[in-house]
């Protein structure tokens, strides 16, 4: 039969100071107790709690020092109410590791990641029909699972908050990760992988939903946190670096010509011209339109499906209808002609090493795969005489053609698949330019005109 607690008074210094030297205990829990260990010199603050996982004995640890001269708030010290949350912290994430270690093999972010990244490239093989790595898998192996030496790649160490256990995982583990990320890498870069490891974490939460107790309740308020705070990111440096890559529709008609002669040169068939041209009439994303089916071309109405990016949460499935002109529809035609309607709308030739040489023949056609502009993209700005002109300005010209335009802010932004906050965040001083172009439309004549036909009007005089 278990014994009846007796409580003391340890509620406040003035209750302490009247003690007994020895132990007291005051109760947290039906199965957790506060206790105080009152000294010669000073008393200290431990915890208890009954550990049904280890044969129903108490287990005990530390808390603090305890502050018997008042009860105010001390660094170093703690208050009864302070050595009271403490107890109850400590209580709670043993309670949790014990079931989680009972429950079988306890997941850290290690675990949690590796299975994010398996069912990434799963998804990638299965839109690819290929046996490829998906770019968060790339990330995340090298920013915090650690990887060996791959070609010009050093190796790459793995983040200590990989060993984390999920059900210890604390906000103060990920903003550590997140501020040991290297000084050399673009701020915008950096929250890429923030975002690669947000969504590695909330993938775990569903995923272990059969046994909870593997996890800590409060999980996804501890995620959430330990990535809220957004850091000071190098927006402020984005616009003087897109001054030079806001394009005209002129300086778009250079870029094309130049891609079409390099396109002839570099034996690419016409394909990588048609990619470009798409780029250039829709502002999508590279992403987006190695992503587009014959079927998204909609020849009568003169439109492009172009699919929603993989950013945000959960990806984004849908597609965003894009009118175009008949110079591009008749650009895309051979591209679309005797094709299936789910087949990849562009292409291009694979080649290969002939065997028992060094020359290079076609092999068979596939779709563009990612970074696959990059070599191309030299000869093309040489050739159009834009050495620091980049794919992104077809994008970055495509929005801002459209405020110049006049078109609403929010329509700009569907179709381009974006957020209304990101295009004022970007583009905020062309939104001010177009809407003054709007506003002095509206500007009419409101000052009457004279006999004399000038248009000052002279005031009564003042009786």
């Amino acid at each position: 039969m278990s014994k009846t607690l007796t409580e003391a008074q340890v509620t406040t210094a003035k209750a302490r100071s009247r003690l007994e030297l020895g132990v007291h205990w005051r109760r947290l829990d039906a199965e957790a107790h506060l206790g105080y260990r009152k000294g010669k010199q000073s008393g200290v603050w431990f915890v208890r709690w009954r550990n049904h996982h280890e044969g129903g004995n108490y287990k005990q640890e530390p808390v603090g020092v305890a502050n018997d001269v008042n009860d105010k708030p001390v660094d170093g010290i703690l208050t009864f109410e302070q050595a009271v949350r403490t107890a109850r912290d400590v209580v709670a994430r043993a309670r949790i590791e014990a079931a989680s270690q009972a429950a079988g093999p306890a997941p850290t972010v290690r675990s949690a990641v590796e299975s994010y990244i398996k069912e990434r490239d799963a998804r990638e093989r299965r839109r690819t029909g290929r046996d490829v790595r998906s770019d968060a898998g790339t990330k995340l192996r090298r920013y915090v699972l650690g990887q060996e030496k791959r070609g010009n790649q050093e190796a790459a160490e793995a983040a200590p908050l990989a060993s984390v256990y999920l059900h210890a995982l604390t906000e103060n583990d990920l903003i550590t990760w997140r501020e040991g990320l290297p000084n050399d890498l673009k701020v915008t870069t950096k929250q890429r992988f923030v975002n690669d490891l947000k969504a590695a974490l909330n993938a775990a939460w569903p995923r272990l939903s059969a046994d909870r107790k593997k996890l800590n309740p409060t999980f996804p308020a501890i995620v959430k946190a330990g990535f809220k705070a957004e850091r000071v990111d190098d927006d402020d440096d984005v616009p003087v670096a897109r001054d030079n890559q806001i394009l005209t529709d002129d300086e778009v008609g250079v870029i094309l010509q130049a891609v079409c002669e390099v396109d002839q040169e570099q034996g690419f068939d016409g394909d990588l011209y048609r990619i470009v041209v798409c780029l250039a009439a829709t502002g999508a994303r590279y992403a987006q339109a190695r992503r587009m089916r014959v079927g998204d071309v909609q020849v009568s109405a003169r439109r492009l499906m172009v699919p929603g990016s993989y950013k945000g949460r959960g990806g984004n499935g849908g597609a965003d209808p894009v009118p175009v002109g008949d110079d591009v529809i008749e650009v895309l035609l051979l591209a679309i002609a005797g094709r299936p309607s789910d087949a990849p709308l562009f292409e291009r030739w694979i080649h290969e090493q002939e065997p028992s040489g060094i020359a290079w023949k076609k092999s068979q056609r596939g779709p563009w795969k990612r970074g696959e502009l990059a070599r191309p993209w030299k000869a093309i700005r040489e050739r159009a005489g834009m050495p620091q002109v980049i794919p992104y300005a077809l994008r970055h010209s495509s929005i801002v053609r459209g405020l110049r335009k006049g078109l609403p802010i929010q329509q700009v932004a569907k179709l381009h698949n974006t957020s209304v906050k990101m295009i004022e965040r970007h583009y905020a001083k062309y939104i001010a330019t177009a809407l003054e172009d709007l506003a002095r439309a509206a500007v009419v004549s409101l000052v009457p005109r004279t006999r004399t036909g000038g248009n000052v009007v002279r005031m009564g005089k003042r009786a």
